[in-house]
């Protein structure tokens, strides 16, 4: 990569905001390959130098993914003045990150939400031509049938002449089934099943492609992704 301001280098880690490590490091506390740096200014590639802070070793990522059990009750947003957001719920040292939402939640919807930096991570997991799966577990009003998995393997046309790529409906009985898509369009899921008089009560994402929530995250927790979670995500 190019090389970048020190002070940047490492406020893109979430250590402090920018101003409070311009202080840092003019107070003598970082070291670039073994020598005090003082100017935060200096331009360098964290690729090809070692950083330290406090005697720390500070490895550099440009870009950051993270998963969160979005709980109901809080808008996928970056900021709203009046209501909680899923940025709120983060960490002080991840909220210096520059995260946003990847694709949308509503409030009354619980589950599996992506956190990252990287636009074009967040494009390719948006978008239908990626045929990224997204699967929700639904309680709805009545009982949905054979005749509904017909509809959503077809493509479901909306009471407002949207039309839905073809989706998978699973039936569970007892009012519950399992619904999967490749495209995120306004309320899509409670919309599609509404269409089909089946309202929906409770509605939680199960998972994105192939990555799913652990066991024993809690609901408004995060947990860092790696390569090799990316690699489940998109099936690789």
């Amino acid at each position: 990569m190019g090389t970048i301001r020190l002070d940047k280098c490492l406020a893109d880690q979430g250590l402090a905001s920018r101003k409070e490590l311009r202080e840092i490091i003019r107070s003598g506390r970082v070291r670039v390959d073994g020598q005090t740096e003082t100017h935060p200014e200096r331009r360098l590639d964290p690729d090809a130098v070692s950083i330290t802070l406090d005697g720390v070793p500070v490895g550099y990522r440009r870009f950051h993914y993270y998963m969160m059990d979005k709980p109901v009750g809080v808008v996928t947003a970056t900021e709203d003045t009046r209501q909680q957001t899923v940025l709120d719920l983060l960490p002080t040292d991840l909220k210096r990150l520059g995260l946003f939402p990847v694709g949308r939640l509503d409030k009354d919807t619980s589950g599996l939400l992506l956190l990252t930096n990287d636009g074009e991570f967040a494009h390719r997991v948006i978008s239908p031509k990626s045929c990224v799966k997204k699967r929700y577990y639904a309680e709805v009003e009545g009982e949905a049938d054979e005749k509904d998995v017909l509809a959503f393997s077809q493509g479901i046309v909306l009471r407002d002449g949207t039309q839905c790529l073809p989706a998978q409906l699973e039936l569970l009985g007892g009012g519950c089934c399992v619904v999967t898509v490749m495209e995120g369009k306004y309320h899509q899921v409670r919309r599609m099943l509404a269409s089909r008089g089946k309202p929906v009560l409770t509605l939680r994402r199960l998972s994105i492609g192939g990555l799913r929530l652990p066991e024993g995250l809690e609901p408004g927790a995060v947990l860092a992704l790696d390569e090799s979670d990316l690699c489940t995500l998109f099936n690789c």
